[in-house]
């Protein structure tokens, strides 16, 4: 086993035992791995669920662990008055909250042009709605807690490698990538840090996800699976990464500071050809002093804001 892949919560205790953690979507899959590596380091947890047999085995799992009970709560993370009352109960509880993680997630797969509008509500309601009802509703509580703090947005690889069969789920994914880089700008004055999380193939159940449609969003373009089609496509999530292991990255990450989070190694051959597509689009032309200097000042603006300082509208013109 690789020194990364034998990574535990409990080497990053010295920095985060007594933290108050609130994880959505965290009694399954990468949520689940999350909270149980936060909970090897020491820390107080605070786990959103939906269904009560997955919230019963986390449950057992903490106490067959000599772990403390966490605060469960259940809460569908569209809601946004849940999702208020889930903060007020987490600071009610434990005095302060610190570490966020917007992780509930769902997808859906099919050709974009067949997708109805219940299909793009359904999946950009969860995978992006929930982590701006996540932010508006934890981040004033975060802000005025003392020490360290945290705030962690899983996306996934979708965040950067679109697919033909994932068009909502990829587009929900870029908009995450593109909140939480900005958002760590805004976070950086307030000594509180920021990370996007982008996990590749991980050992969870994800590919049900269309079992789990609510009947406000029945209504689809895209074709019903065939009978086992779902169940085949499942077998390939049990070659992933334990999902334990991307939770300890992300602990390893946000003690890092680090405002990119990959989990996965074996991406670096599509990173590079995304880079040498981007590059090949440029115009190979020149850039008119007037646009050079206000994209200078972008730059120089993103640098300051990155070390704490806020940027104001001025800084930018």
């Amino acid at each position: 086993m690789s020194e990364t892949a034998a990574l535990n919560g409990a080497d990053f205790r010295s920095e985060w035992e007594g933290r108050v953690a609130f994880i959505t979507g965290a009694a399954n899959g990468i949520g689940l791995g999350t909270a149980q590596a936060f909970a090897d380091a020491g820390m107080k947890l605070a786990l959103s669920y939906r269904n009560e047999d997955d919230r019963a085995a986390t449950e057992q799992w903490f106490a067959s662990h000599s772990h403390a009970k966490p605060l469960f709560i259940k809460l569908d993370v569209t809601d946004r008055a849940g999702f208020a009352a889930a903060a007020d109960e987490v600071e009610k509880t434990f005095g302060e909250v610190h570490v966020l993680v917007n992780n509930a997630g769902v997808s859906v797969f099919g050709p974009t042009d067949e997708a109805s509008y219940d299909d793009f509500d359904w999946i950009m309601n969860v995978n992006f709605g929930g982590n701006v009802n996540g932010i508006v509703s934890f981040l004033p509580k975060i802000k005025v807690a003392s020490g360290r703090r945290h705030v962690v947005n899983v996306a996934s690889m979708a965040a950067f490698l679109p697919g033909p069969q994932a068009g909502i789920y990829t587009a929900s994914k870029f908009a995450v990538r593109g909140l939480t880089e900005s958002l760590r700008y805004n976070l950086a004055p307030h000594g509180i840090g920021c990370s996007l999380c982008c996990p590749a193939l991980t050992r969870t159940n994800a590919w049900k996800s269309a079992q789990k449609r609510p009947d406000d969003f029945a209504e689809s373009g895209f074709a019903p699976a065939k009978e086992g089609e779902l169940e085949q496509f499942g077998t390939a999530f049990e070659e992933g990464m334990d999902p334990y292991e991307v939770g300890a990255k992300i602990l390893r990450g946000m003690t890092r500071q680090d405002g990119l989070i990959l989990t996965h190694p074996e991406h670096g051959v599509d990173f590079a050809e995304e880079y040498m597509k981007q590059v090949k689009a440029l115009p190979i032309e020149a850039c008119p002093p007037g646009r050079a200097r206000i994209e200078q000042l972008r730059r120089d603006a993103m640098r300051a804001a990155d070390e704490g300082l806020v940027i104001a509208m001025d800084d930018l013109t």
